[in-house]
């Protein structure tokens, strides 16, 4: 019995050798999103403030607990004005909702479900999901690349405000491409 105890031990140590928890290296990472202007171009903007961490286990290749936080305040189009804009009440209301947060739940082919929260509202999102593997990089840190990208609709998060144009259309589009890039440095 000792002899079967020891080896069920000696798995998951040795599993637990390749499975670590990932905080994402904001530096090469990027949280961004496209969104139609005058429905004849795109607005491209990212934030700049954002935290996540994740699970990772590189023998099996799959991510758990992924979580993320972006700061609203941070967000950033290359326009002041615009921007402004964006952090008033008009749309994510930064002074009353200062965070969006992702949670994953799982992983299923080259999905990733999970919630994403924003302006106090809570939504299940399905999005494209690549996971670009891992590498231990010239200073000897364990590392891994995600990529999150899809569709959401942002009047379903109450960010409503739009303008009628006199030809049609509108000013702003509902749909908003998402677009996250995440580098992970395994935590020591």
């Amino acid at each position: 019995m000792n002899i079967v105890k020891l080896g069920l031990i000696s798995i998951l140590a040795a599993g637990a050798l390749f499975a670590g928890t990932y905080n994402v290296d904001k530096d090469h990472s990027n949280v961004g999103f496209k969104v139609k202007h005058l429905m004849i171009s795109s607005v491209t903007g990212k934030f700049d403030k954002f935290t996540g961490s994740f699970e990772y286990d590189e023998k099996t290749n799959t991510l758990e607990n992924l979580t993320g936080n972006v700061v609203v305040a941070s967000i950033n189009t290359e326009n002041e004005k615009r921007d402004k804009h964006l952090r008033s009440e008009d749309f994510f209301d930064a002074a009353n909702f200062p965070h969006l947060t992702f949670t994953l739940d799982k992983i299923e082919d080259d999905k990733a479900y999970g919630k994403l929260t924003m302006r106090g509202v809570t939504k299940e999102v399905a999005l494209d999901f690549e996971n670009n593997g891992s590498i231990v990089d010239p200073w000897g840190n364990r590392r891994v690349g995600l990529a999150l990208s899809g569709k959401i609709n942002r009047k379903d998060y109450g960010l409503n405000w739009n303008k009628t144009l006199e030809a049609g259309g509108v000013v702003v589009g509902e749909t908003v491409k998402i677009n996250v890039e995440l580098e992970g440095i395994l935590a020591k």
